[in-house]
């Protein structure tokens, strides 16, 4: 189950009027950009016209006895953090979409969740925000908790439309919105290796672990181990960038290919310091964002087991990425697959709260393109140090030398050196035989 919720704020697009249940349940995969299977998903409405606003998304949890605690929860939370925003919600939708289990119908799956619908309704209304509809989409189709008429809402449920025929379908196509598969296939871009290949991945990080993990522990070593990180990350985004455009599934297999076992545990490992992870997060933004994004999910899919913990630290940069490109939908993935992998990972946590709340990122972005910046000026502070340094030698050296060469041989100087020279020159000599 994912513990962390995903929300965004409101949404700036054109108006399309949604009547009743039917275009409620068929609105729902481009309100977040994906078909979010096996989830709960809430969103708030504004005004009288129930302008949609917020909206969170949360793994269903698979015990009962987490309902009513998660439902309180997620109230609080979407209410609270619409009111952080600007408004409170006027009313509340609620989706509960989940596959039937095995030996299981959707109306099953419905009945089953219908304690779960109640738990959500209730929270809200506690909270004096009211739930507008509840539905229940399982098996293609889907069933309405609030509406009792069996006319409008019978027990066997409604079927959902055909894709891209609806009224909300046309709207998106013209807006440019396109709805990127289900939240199973999205995860799966993300999800560790499982053919052979994992195999001899995992052996690659057992070798990059013991020769890396000691040098991470000392602060010399450990900036070398940044460095070298850090170029061989490059190096392989450049390598992905020259590659040929592919849909999403080749893309992902080519991406596989480009990149040895070898070189992705080397980058696991060193992006495990948080200093390199943070300066490979400086990769967000013109030519090399899509580069740096392709890699970060390579190297999400090398974390095989049992460094699957591993994969926290690409996930994020990921999940940043694409939230520093626009992708909200896919940065929520990443980060909540993140946040399930090391729920303590603070940057992920930060991330994660931060699109949410819909932020902009550019708050971030000038922050990390500071840091490049201090970063520039201090090199340059220290090669001026360093050359300075050199400099100052150069003229002591000058310095103590030239009374030496501008001592002649008729002083007392002159001759007892030259007798030196001598009898060094005569030492040699023996010692040479």
């Amino acid at each position: 189950m994912n513990k962390h919720h995903e929300s965004t704020g409101p949404s700036e697009e054109q108006q399309i009027t949604l009547r009743g249940p039917a275009e409620l349940a068929d609105a729902l995969p481009y309100l977040m950009g994906f078909h979010p299977n096996d989830s709960v998903v809430m969103v708030a409405l504004h005004g009288g016209r129930g302008r949609f606003g917020g909206r969170l998304r949360l793994g269903i949890p698979q015990s009962a006895q987490e309902w009513p605690s998660v439902a309180e929860q997620l109230a609080e939370c979407l209410i609270k953090g619409s009111e952080r925003r600007g408004g409170r919600p006027d009313a509340i939708v609620i989706f509960l979409c989940q596959d039937p289990a095995d030996g299981e119908t959707g109306n099953g799956t419905m009945e089953r969740l219908r304690p779960f619908a109640q738990r959500l309704r209730t929270a809200c209304g506690d909270l004096d925000v009211p739930v507008l509809e509840a539905l229940c989409i399982s098996d293609n189709r889907y069933w309405s908790y609030c509406c009792p008429d069996a006319r409008c809402c019978p027990a066997e449920g409604n079927p959902l439309a055909m894709p891209g025929t609806s009224v909300m379908a046309a709207a998106a196509t013209y807006a440019g919105i396109q709805v990127r598969g289900s939240l199973r296939e999205m995860e799966a871009r993300l999800a560790p290796l499982t053919t052979t290949t994992g195999k001899e991945q995992q052996q690659a990080l057992d070798s990059a672990g013991a020769a890396l993990v000691p040098k991470l522990l000392e602060e010399e070593s450990r900036r070398e181990v940044g460095g070298s990180t850090l170029k061989l990350a490059r190096q392989l985004m450049k390598r992905l960038g020259q590659a040929p455009a592919a849909v999403p599934s080749l893309a992902d297999l080519n991406d596989d290919r480009l990149i040895s076992d070898e070189e992705a545990a080397a980058v696991i490992l060193g992006l495990q310091d948080r200093e390199t992870r943070d300066r490979a997060a400086e990769w967000m933004e013109g030519p090399e964002a899509q580069s740096a994004l392709r890699l970060w999910r390579a190297l999400a899919r090398r974390c095989v087991p049992p460094y699957e913990e591993h994969a926290a630290a690409p996930l994020t940069l990921a999940g940043w990425v694409a939230w520093s490109t626009g992708d909200e939908p896919a940065a929520r993935v990443a980060l909540g697959l993140a946040l399930r992998l090391d729920p303590a990972y603070t940057f992920a946590q930060l991330l994660h709260e931060a699109c949410n709340q819909g932020l902009d990122p550019e708050t971030l972005r000038r922050c990390l393109r500071g840091e490049r910046g201090t970063r520039t000026v201090r090199r340059g502070h220290r090669a001026e140090r360093v050359a300075g340094a050199r400099s100052a030698r150069a003229q002591a050296v000058g310095r103590r030398r030239t009374p030496q060469g501008s001592a002649r041989p008729g002083t007392a100087t002159g001759r007892r050196r030259a007798g030196q020279s001598r009898a060094q020159g005569r030492r040699g000599s023996r010692t040479g035989r």
